[in-house]
């Protein structure tokens, strides 16, 4: 066996760029972090929990190399994330704006109950003299 000849120019050159090629889009996001976060502090109606199953999908199908059920599952966890934020800050601020501007409008309409009361009981009655 002559091995005179160096071996290392028959094997290939790794590459350290990989170039995309024109038929593979790129792989979905599984929303895993996000997914989490709306769990443990944003579980409004149990949507961050929902979120969190799809988010688990989507994240076993790119595995497994099904691109399409993950796109599907991602898609889900990541409308179901938005849900689960949106219900879990945007209805608060709303509730909070209709607790203030009722306590205003009740303190104003007390404000003219009180000055009718007021009118009303406070004059003396000349007529029972």
């Amino acid at each position: 066996m002559d091995t005179s000849y160096p071996q290392e120019d028959y094997l290939p050159m790794p590459s350290h760029k990989r170039e995309p090629s024109p038929t593979t889009s790129p792989l979905p996001r599984d929303h895993l972090i996000w997914s989490i976060f709306n769990t443990i502090y944003m579980n409004f109606c149990c949507l961050g929990f929902v979120a969190l199953a799809f988010s688990v999908k989507a994240r076993d199908r790119k595995a497994a190399g099904d691109v399409e059920a993950a796109r599907r599952f991602s898609a889900k966890a990541r409308c179901y994330n938005a849900l689960a934020l949106a219900g879990s800050v945007v209805l608060p601020l709303l509730l909070a704006a209709l607790v203030i501007t009722g306590v205003i409008h009740l303190s104003k309409l007390a404000q003219e109950s009180a000055g009718f009361f007021t009118y009303q009981f406070s004059g003396s009655n000349e007529e029972d003299k």
